[in-house]
C-alpha cells in the first residue's frame, strides 16, 4: 500500500482559515464527496463521531481524522493545508495546519489500520512536513506526500 493508491490530487487543497474543527470537518466532507463520491453529511457526522472518542490531534501541528463510512469500498483520503493554524485540542495543544483525513470502509479492519500507519509514518516525518509547509500548489503538495514512501525504502 502506499499513499498514491489512497490519495487522489483532486483530494488535495490549501485553504486560507476555518473557524473550527467542525467547519473543517464540513471542508473534509465536501472535498471526500467531490473526489471520491462519499456523501459529505455521513462522512462529517462519522468524522465527528471519532473525534468525541479523542483528538486526532497527533501534535507538530498535524491532525489525522479518521472514519469508517459505509457504502465506500477502499480506503481513501484527503489532504488539508490550513494557511491559518486551527485550534484542535492536539495532544501538544498547539494549533493545526496540516489534515490528512481518511476515510475508510465500515469492514477495512486491518486496511484501515495499515493506511493510518502508512499517513502516520509520512506526517511524522520532519522533513515531509516541512516540504508540505513550504508549498501551496496542491500538484506539488501531492507529489510530496505520495513520493515520501518511495524516497524511504532501502
Amino acid at each position: 500500500m502506499d499513499l498514491s493508491t489512497i490519495l487522489k490530487p483532486a483530494a488535495v487543497r490549501v485553504v486560507g482559515s476555518l473557524t473550527s474543527k467542525k467547519r473543517l470537518f464540513h471542508q473534509l466532507g465536501e472535498i471526500a464527496e467531490t473526489s471520491y463520491g462519499i456523501a459529505a453529511a455521513p462522512a462529517v457526522d462519522a468524522l465527528l463521531d471519532r473525534e468525541s472518542l479523542g483528538p486526532t490531534g497527533v501534535g507538530h501541528g498535524v491532525a489525522l481524522p479518521h472514519a469508517r463510512i459505509s457504502g465506500i469500498d477502499q480506503v481513501r483520503g484527503v489532504f488539508l493545508k490550513v494557511e491559518k493554524p486551527l485550534e484542535f485540542d492536539s495532544v501538544d495543544r498547539q494549533p493545526v495546519d496540516l489534515v490528512f483525513a481518511l476515510f475508510a470502509p465500515e469492514a477495512a479492519g486491518v486496511e484501515h489500520l495499515k493506511a493510518l500507519a502508512l499517513v502516520s509514518r509520512t506526517m511524522r516525518d520532519p522533513n515531509v512536513c516541512a516540504k508540505l509547509r513550504a508549498n501551496e500548489d496542491p500538484v506539488t503538495l501531492h507529489a510530496v506526500l505520495t513520493e515520501w514512501p518511495r524516497t524511504q525504502a532501502a
